[in-house]
């Protein structure tokens, strides 16, 4: 048999690893890997689902240019996707991620065939919710 490598967790570059990472455990409902919910001051933290595995990881950078996007100027270079399973949902989820502090950049809702929200999170990394 063939073995092939296995996505671990994907991992975001931040200035500030506590707070991106808490806005993605409450967004996603995940948490913490044992022992990072009482990190000081992280450089790297990871957040896994219910059933301890890894999703997401927080990576403590200097310095961060956002996404200019849908400009060009600085580009997304990588975004998540993330699905939900109504429209009724996707506005709730838009209310939701707003609250948290994510940022619309862009509202496709009138869009039949893929009803999307793309938004910013607090370190400017594009996210996109819709239904599927």
């Amino acid at each position: 048999m063939t073995e092939f490598p296995r996505l671990l967790h994907t991992v975001l570059d931040t200035t500030d690893p506590r707070a991106l990472a808490e806005f993605y455990r409450e967004l996603l409902g995940l948490r913490y890997r044992d022992g990072d919910e009482t990190v000081d001051n992280p450089d790297w933290l990871v957040l896994v689902d219910h059933a301890g595995t890894r999703k997401l990881a927080f990576q403590r950078v200097d310095e961060l240019t956002p996404t200019t996007w849908p400009r060009h100027e600085v580009p997304m270079q990588l975004h998540c996707d993330f699905t939900v399973s109504s429209e009724a949902e996707l506005r709730r989820q838009r209310g939701r991620a707003e609250a948290l502090g994510a940022r619309l950049l862009l509202d496709r809702t009138d869009d039949p065939d893929e009803p999307l929200y793309v938004f910013a999170d607090p370190s400017g990394h594009p996210f996109c919710v819709f239904v599927a």
